[in-house]
């Protein structure tokens, strides 16, 4: 099942290590079969507020992209962005294209 690395980052401050973290990204996801498919866009919000930039970043299973976060090449370029941004990061599987709403009233009660 795909899975999403997805980055809600806030105050980057696009500088030398941001670029250099830009540069070396896309080869930590090759091989894990990662890419991009949000990355930055500005969201049109129609609820609440959004401060900051989205990246969404599809990989085949959790496993790979576990793999990826913790990777030799991905953590060497890690703190580039870590010095230089603030936001929230995390691993999260996606649903099967056959997927319903009220699938998850399955997996136990729903609280309020």
């Amino acid at each position: 099942m795909t899975a999403y690395a997805i980055g809600h980052l806030h105050r980057v401050e696009t500088g030398a290590d941001i670029v250099a973290y830009l540069t070396g990204i896309d080869a930590t996801l090759a091989p894990f079969g990662g890419r991009f498919i949000i990355h930055g866009a500005t969201p049109q919000v129609l609820e609440g507020a959004f401060p900051g930039d989205l990246i969404v970043i599809a990989f085949p299973d959790l496993e790979r992209a576990r793999g990826w976060y913790g990777s030799d090449a991905y953590q060497a370029i890690l703190p580039l962005r870590l010095r230089n941004s603030e936001g929230d990061v995390f691993l999260i599987d996606g649903v099967d294209a056959d997927h319903r709403a009220t699938d998850i009233l399955s997996a136990g009660p729903v609280e309020s």
